[in-house]
């Protein structure tokens, strides 16, 4: 019991410092920022990555054309390689919904060094920057138009997405303005998984600490990001994450790194349609990246299956082998601080689970979600050096210093 009773009071520990010193990970209060119209509304370029994305277009796309933005806005499609006619699909749509004008464009299949998504998105801000209409000529010195909304094309915008977006950017002068979709939970593996994965996302990038331009904590999410213009050709970007695997990430910390002003909360009007039906979808969601988030580094793996083991498995063990063991001052200490630090879990968790609408009654089993995630990771190293790390649509991306 001795080793037991240490291992909970520094899980104990390591809750109370993550529940009151990382940045208050766990409320989901951290929505778009105040705002108000700008005199101007600038242009807005919308760059769509797509790769096989016929079965999730039809509710994203749509929502794209029917824009309600007082300013110029342009939606670029890139088709990257797809075999399942994306790009006829993304004109029946297009011509069946006036909206937005639509351009469809294929970049060709990404050089190396260079992931498919940030080669799409290179093709396609390039598009976009080069095809300005009369309404936003590009001068000289001028750089296109003067956003760029980087949205996947799983992801569905209510109307007013890009003027509330755009709103936000020019009130509070941030070059980036980027929020987390909401993400499906319909099935029963969603319920348990996806939540659990925005907390963990969060506990590992505080939103607050992103949205201060003080610290040093840079994140963004794929899905909805705004960006100056200005901001990324400062940045270099896409060049200069050309190999970023996890290019959200990446992307804003180039963009903090330059001198930007960076901000990531959570969405309200902006869901993701993919479905994640079976475990395995999910599962290979999680593991295509999670080596990569370590930097392939066995060391870090080391540390993460161990920091999840103690932080995330001990608590339930602790209180689960205090309550069984015989009578005695180190069983009852090891059973309070394994429940005290299961109960911080559990608490800390509760915003999440109100924020997808779920049951409070998931809150608990959290450690089993944990134990699922670290599997994710241990496999998603595992087909690293199997040679299928990073795979997605058929692509294997090897690691940046290998590419």
């Amino acid at each position: 019991m001795g080793l037991l009773l240490i291992a909970a009071c520094a899980s104990l520990a390591a809750w109370l410092w993550l529940t009151f010193a990382q940045g208050m990970f766990w409320r989901t209060d951290v929505r778009l920022p105040p705002r108000t119209a700008p005199a101007r509304w600038p242009s807005v370029a919308i760059v769509v990555p797509a790769r096989d994305e016929a079965g999730v277009l039809p509710r994203s796309l749509p929502s794209l054309l029917a824009q309600d933005y007082p300013g110029e806005a342009r939606i670029v499609l890139v088709d990257d390689g797809s075999s399942d006619g994306t790009a006829e699909l993304a004109h029946r749509l297009a011509a069946r919904q006036p909206g937005l004008p639509l351009t469809v464009v294929t970049p060709g299949d990404p050089p190396s060094g260079w992931t498919g998504k940030l080669w799409a998105l290179r093709h396609g801000i390039a598009h976009a920057r080069a095809t300005a209409t009369a309404t936003a000529p590009v001068t000289a010195g001028s750089q296109g138009p003067e956003y760029l909304l980087l949205t996947d094309a799983d992801i569905a915008h209510e109307p007013d997405s890009l003027r509330e977006l755009v709103a936000a950017a020019t009130s509070a002068g941030l070059d980036l303005v980027s929020q987390m979709a909401r993400l499906r939970v319909d099935g029963f593996w969603e319920r348990v998984v996806v939540p659990a994965f925005v907390y963990f996302f969060a506990q590992l990038y505080p939103f607050r600490r992103i949205n201060s331009p003080t610290a040093r904590t840079a994140a963004a999410a794929g899905g909805c990001v705004l960006l100056r213009t200005e901001a990324a050709v400062r940045a270099g970007i896409p060049d200069s994450i050309r190999q970023a695997v996890i290019d959200d990430v990446s992307l804003a910390r180039a963009v903090k790194r330059s001198g930007g002003r960076i901000w990531l909360g959570l969405a309200e009007r902006v869901d993701s349609v993919r479905p994640y039906p079976a475990l395995g979808d999910l599962w290979r969601m999680v593991s295509r990246s999670a080596y990569a988030q370590l930097r392939h580094q066995p060391l870090l793996l080391a540390g993460t299956v161990a920091g999840l083991v103690l932080v995330y498995l001990v608590p339930p063990a602790a209180l689960l082998a205090g309550l069984a063991a015989a009578p005695s001052p180190g069983r009852t200490a090891t059973a309070w601080a394994g429940g005290l630090a299961w109960l911080l879990m559990a608490g800390t968790y509760l915003p999440m689970l109100r924020y997808y609408r779920r049951s409070p009654a998931l809150a608990p089993l959290l450690p089993l979600t944990a134990l699922l995630y670290l599997l994710m990771t241990v496999d998603s190293a595992v087909q690293h050096y199997r040679g299928r790390g990073a795979a997605w649509k058929g692509r294997t991306y090897a690691r940046p210093s290998d590419a």
